[in-house]
């Protein structure tokens, strides 16, 4: 459904611009037998309740206008913070946690395992650096940037 995707992306950054937010993501998935479009926003020092009534109303609006009507089934439409353990999907992502607490999991074992947390120290097109706590010895990991399955911010403890 990526055009459904591409459409929503259309209409919402130039209400997010307006506003100084940012998109962090979009889906249009079926659970449950519903569908629903989940729009993801964001702003420096973070988004609140109303920022996001204020986008979905708007973008609901402009949504009702097309015609045709770009998403012909019925959907329940949801705007949203990426929340606090957000996903790192694309290179403005990964800038903005450089110095943040992150979570990685790679496509194959480096040294014994496959996930890793540390905070992440530089990153470089090819690669990035985890600072990383073992059991109270510190040290830093590189990672080749093609071997990370997935990379989201998490919650030191």
């Amino acid at each position: 459904m990526s055009t459904v995707t591409d459409t929503v992306k259309t209409l919402v950054e130039p209400i997010l611009d307006e506003h100084h937010f940012f998109l962090s993501d979009i889906e249009f998935v079926k659970e449950g037998g519903s569908w629903y479009l989940r729009v993801y926003i964001d702003k420096t020092g973070g988004i609140s309740l109303d920022e996001c009534v204020l986008v979905s109303e708007t973008l609901s609006e402009q949504l009702d206008q097309l015609d045709p009507d770009p998403i012909p089934q019925a959907y329940f439409l949801e705007v949203s913070s990426p929340g606090a353990e957000r996903p790192l999907k694309n290179e403005q992502d990964f800038a903005n946690a450089v110095g943040d607490y992150i979570h990685i999991s790679l496509f194959k074992k480096q040294n014994g395992k496959k996930v890793f947390e540390g905070h992440l120290k530089t990153l470089a097109p090819e690669q990035l650096t985890l600072t990383i706590n073992d059991k109270g010895r510190i040290h830093d990991q590189d990672f080749l940037r093609s071997d990370i399955a997935s990379a989201r911010l998490a919650i030191e403890f």
